[in-house]
């Protein structure tokens, strides 16, 4: 089972690089083509062409046997002669605007696709639970500012937010200004808004650490009861075995109380191997069950299961949802916003990581991302449309920061030619080149090590 879900991760990791680059790469071969440069190949996939065909325009469009992404080739005469009639239609002979416009164009197709994404998601209606404050931890920043359960967060730095993921990245964003984060919340009755403040001192950066966030404030959100009862037994598992029946409401795990389903598995997980005796209530009785738990491997640790799942169904009260949604002409601008204001967060956060103001932590490899691709894919085409959002607006950034293998940095060249009125010598070129392959396995790595660390905790 967890081959297979690694299996479809990694397959949903192919499928979502095989849009996003090959989109980046048309708007390269797209921008290239309005100002007359000839395109020698537009290939999907890298490494062996496995089809090819040449159009009326003489590119050669192609299928190549590595499916991460596909490039672009240009008739360029630093990569080989040029036939005298053709010298005009090459890259190296257009004027500086025109080249900046050809590697602007690959960034600004994946901010098109982003903001198309989520004009769609928009139109179709965004699902979300709403900002409400469950608990509030004693001495914490979160009751020091006077917050209590039951209050809905409606506002951060004066802007407005109706969702979870849109308090958190509002917070997330007055965090990283190093101010005080001001809050607007509605009470609990609905009677009145007030505003308060949020003072952080101390270790701001341990504050955005994966995960730490809102544990770090004092505060979580409120989340529905789900109940210890059984509603579904794995067949042959450690439960049915040991005489378990769907209905059972399991009260207690070696006599300490357990109130939820997720308090549950804070039990069982971290006894592998163990015998555990489970107090149950059945038909108005309570029965002891013991239950040897088994162990089982989950990204690379031992945990233990018992095999099984609580009823069907989604307790979350209507009250408690919410969904955003526009009409076609409305989502239009508000996808560009969404898509814009992501995209600054994301130049923002990479800042203050290189600056030391946010955790490197926050830094995502192939294997993190390939995760977060099959669990959206899974949930369902909406959430998987969310994901290429998300990454296609860090591809959009990535691609235009001022490193010399990237967009961005290929575009610094060309305004220095500008201002010298020559190009760069192809020495300091090749020098920078290298630069850029250094400061790009530099992050490689603290992206890779970030993924093995959350694999193997």
């Amino acid at each position: 089972m967890r081959e297979m879900t690694a299996l479809f991760n990694v397959l949903m990791f192919f499928v979502a690089i095989g849009i996003l680059v090959p989109v980046h790469e048309f708007g390269h071969f797209w921008m290239a083509r309005r100002v007359g440069i000839r395109v020698l190949r537009f290939s999907v996939g890298f490494g062996k062409v496995l089809w090819s065909r040449r159009g009326a325009d003489g590119t050669e469009y192609a299928l190549s046997a590595i499916p991460l992404g596909g490039y672009v080739k240009l008739l360029d005469e630093r990569e080989g002669p040029v036939v005298p009639a053709q010298l005009a239609e090459a890259y190296n002979r257009k004027p500086v605007w025109q080249r900046i416009l050809v590697l602007l164009a690959g960034p600004t197709a994946n901010f098109m696709l982003a903001a198309a994404a989520y004009w769609v998601l928009l139109v179709a209606g965004v699902p979300a639970l709403k900002p409400v404050i469950g608990e509030v931890a004693p001495k914490s920043i979160a009751e020091r500012a006077g917050l209590h359960p039951g209050d809905q967060i409606v506002g951060v730095g004066g802007r407005e937010v109706v969702s979870r993921e849109g308090a958190v990245l509002a917070i997330l964003d007055r965090l990283m200004d190093g101010e005080t984060i001001d809050i607007e919340v509605r009470d609990a009755e609905g009677s009145g808004e007030r505003r308060t403040e949020l003072q952080v001192t101390g270790d701001r950066r341990g504050l955005t650490e994966p995960g730490a966030l809102l544990t770090g404030l004092g505060f979580d959100f409120w989340y529905p009861v789900l109940p210890a009862t059984v509603g579904k037994m794995l067949a042959g598992s450690p439960a049915e075995r040991a005489g378990l029946r769907v209905g059972d409401h399991i009260v207690a795990v070696d006599g300490t109380p357990v109130v939820d389903f997720p308090g549950l598995v804070e039990r069982v997980q971290p006894n592998p191997g163990k015998t555990l005796a489970f107090t149950v209530e059945r038909g108005g009785a309570r029965l002891q069950v013991p239950i040897e738990v088994e162990a089982q491997h989950d990204d690379g640790r031992m945990v233990g299961r018992i095999g099984v799942q609580p009823a069907a169904g989604d307790p979350t009260p209507e009250s408690m949802r919410t969904v955003e949604r526009y009409g076609p002409f409305a989502a239009s601008g508000r996808a560009v916003e969404k898509t814009w204001d992501m995209s600054v967060l994301t130049v923002r956060m990479i800042w203050n990581v290189v600056i030391g103001d946010v955790s490197v932590k926050n830094l995502s490899g192939p294997i993190n991302i390939a995760e977060y691709a099959g669990f959206s894919a899974r949930q369902g085409i909406l959430s998987f449309l969310s994901f290429l959002a998300v990454v296609s607006v860090s591809l959009f950034v990535l691609n235009l920061l001022p490193i010399p293998i990237l967009d961005g940095g290929q575009i610094v060249y060309q305004f220095v030619e500008l201002v010298k009125g020559r190009p760069l010598s192809e020495r300091a070129q090749a020098v920078g080149q290298q630069v850029g392959i250094l400061l790009l396995l530099v992050l490689m790595s603290f992206a890779f090590y970030n993924d093995l660390s959350r694999l193997f905790s």
